[in-house]
């Protein structure tokens, strides 16, 4: 029976068909890169700009996030406190939150951030992937006002029965949201991958119509620039909103893909495997590392959750790297 219901939500959403993902057109060219200090669990997992302010957030600390002082070549990580109420219950089963649960006590960091935007007004919305849960902090700075959304609860259960949020450490990785602030994406990371969409009317955010825009799965190659290359299942690390189209950030192919926010269908795809693959920024992992993305008029920052482990030159501070937007701008013809 739920078979059949998995299935015909794919039919539904128009997702049994297998999707063809466009080859990167270019390769981004490198502006800086800049380590980042100060962050107390590194693991730098998000990026947004709020205003002319970027922020991240750490996938080991729940207590905090941090402002990033970019005034100088290495930037430093300011922390902003935060009140974080109790969870609220998302649907994941019980086995599946405990197994996170579980993995909190060793390495640190319950919540889990894995990825922050902004909204006009300057609220940071901040996805917990342990949780399937979305954080508001608002823009006013009082402490008591951070609150999670309150989600229909239709949104998890049509994401599983489309393949997705079904394993450990594979739920939500990366969110956007659009600067009226009644809109969110978010981005399911892997086997299946995907994308949801999810609207506030009023207070509740639910789906206007399908939540799942794509659920896809299957394996692609590493670029050819990565030692030993291999084909690997195919992921979202973040997302990114600009001028009304999502930029996903496909980590273990090395490369920003632009999609239809309405459809996620696939337009262009730009790729950093050139830039962070020589051989003195490679690190000794076998997957892509890259999980935070922030997408504006000049370019792209590209942040590295390196895992505390060092690149081939030593440096073992997370790593943010800008790049310039494409030639022809983000809004390129295919």
């Amino acid at each position: 029976m739920r078979s059949s219901f998995a299935l015909a939500i794919l039919l539904l959403s128009g997702l049994a068909a297998t999707s063809v993902v466009a080859a990167p057109v270019a390769e981004l060219k490198l502006l800086s890169e800049h380590p980042v200090e100060g962050m107390r669990g590194g693991n730098l997992s998000g990026l947004a700009l709020c205003g002319k302010e970027l922020w991240t957030v750490s996938d080991r600390d729940d207590d905090q996030i941090y402002r990033l002082d970019t005034s100088a070549d290495v930037w430093k990580a300011e922390k902003y406190g935060i009140d974080v109420p109790p969870v609220p219950e998302s649907g994941l089963p019980f086995g599946l939150r405990s197994r996170t649960k579980a993995a909190a006590l060793i390495r640190g960091g319950d919540l889990d951030f894995e990825g922050i935007s902004c909204d006009a007004a300057g609220n940071r919305y901040i996805v917990s992937e342990a949780h399937a849960a979305v954080l508001r902090v608002p823009f006013s700075g009082e402490h008591g006002d951070t609150q999670w959304l309150k989600i229909a609860p239709g949104m998890v259960r049509e994401a599983r029965a489309s393949g997705m949020l079904l394993h450990f450490n594979a739920l939500f990785e990366g969110l956007a949201v659009n600067p009226e602030g009644n809109q969110i994406w978010l981005a399911a990371e892997r086997e299946r991958r995907g994308l949801i969409s999810i609207k506030r009317p009023q207070t509740l955010w639910d789906c206007d119509g399908p939540c799942v825009l794509l659920s896809e799965a299957g394996q692609e190659m590493q670029p050819a620039q990565f030692p030993g290359a291999k084909a690997v299942s195919k992921d979202f690390a973040d997302l990114a909103l600009f001028n009304g189209k999502l930029f996903t950030l496909e980590r273990n192919a090395f490369q920003v893909c632009r999609r239809d926010a309405v459809t996620a269908k696939v337009e262009l795809c730009w790729s950093f495997a050139d830039e962070t693959l020589t051989p003195n920024r490679r690190y000794a992992q076998p997957y892509g590392l890259a999980e935070a993305l922030v997408v504006d008029a000049d370019g792209a920052w590209i942040g590295i959750d390196n895992n505390f482990k060092p690149r081939a030159d030593g440096e073992k501070r997370p790593v943010v790297y800008r790049f310039a937007a494409p030639a022809g701008g983000w809004s390129a013809k295919p």
